[in-house]
């Protein structure tokens, strides 16, 4: 059975000044609800935020790099995440392929290092609004899983998550319905791993397009949406708070 999962990303956000209401917050969420939390913190803020974590609080990094070491000024390497204890790391977010021009190929590599250093891979996947407009939703999304599973193998979803984000709908002012949020996630499930039926009914599928507390239920009550990649709403703890709750509250 698939465990309900709501992770936030606190993108390049937060002072040290913020870390402790934040952290407490999450961990008393992991704590009393079933369902898993996790939280994605600024590189600079990992290390606080892994000491006062608290289990079964999972931690991970935003970002990593497509190798393992070496000369990459500013990169982190997903063995170091490791290192440091993280649980999993973000491959393939929206604004990596949208502002730095990550490619699916780059974002397969990523991937691969994750897996490598014994993180989990959580791969973002999602459209545009031109490329919504133009009807190419599914070829977007079928090319940006294919990389990956071309470069990795299928059987590599069993230790991943996937995270689908349509661009479109962040922080615009558009929201996806339920129903159209439910249809894009049964088609990942089912047809791009329609060779893998075993591994897709266990794999669990994020969804990441401004979800609030006040959407966050009739979403994650939709058959294959098994919780939300969350981002703005995770930097004010109630809203936080209101969206886990709604996931424990459709957890089955």
């Amino acid at each position: 059975m698939r465990r309900k999962l709501v992770i936030g990303n606190w993108k390049m956000n937060g002072a040290k000044a913020d870390i402790g209401a934040w952290l407490e917050g999450a961990n008393i969420l992991a704590r009393n609800l079933a369902i898993q939390v996790g939280i994605a913190p600024a590189a600079l803020h990992a290390n606080s935020i892994l000491t006062g974590r608290q289990a079964p609080l999972l931690v991970g990094g935003q970002d990593c790099s497509a190798v393992s070491n070496g000369a990459r000024t500013g990169e982190v390497s997903a063995a170091m995440l490791a290192d440091a204890g993280c649980d999993f790391v973000l491959v393939g977010h929206s604004e990596r392929r949208q502002h730095w021009g990550e490619s699916s190929a780059l974002v397969a590599q990523k991937f691969f290092q994750a897996l490598d250093a014994g993180l989990t891979p959580v791969l973002c996947v999602g459209e545009t609004r031109e490329e919504r407009a133009q009807g190419v939703t599914r070829k977007v999304l079928a090319d940006q899983i294919g990389a990956v599973i071309a470069a990795c193998g299928v059987a590599s979803f069993a230790s991943a998550i996937v995270a689908y984000e349509p661009v479109w709908a962040i922080g615009t002012g558009l929201t996806a319905s339920p129903e159209q949020a439910q249809e894009i996630h049964a088609f990942i499930r089912g047809e791009i791993f329609a060779d893998a039926a075993m591994l897709a009914s266990s794999l669990l599928l994020l969804y990441g397009g401004s979800v609030k507390g006040s959407n966050a239920k009739d979403l994650f009550a939709q058959k294959d949406i098994d919780g939300g990649l969350i981002g703005g709403a995770s930097l004010i703890p109630e809203e936080f708070a209101a969206i886990c709750r709604a996931a424990a509250a459709t957890e089955s």
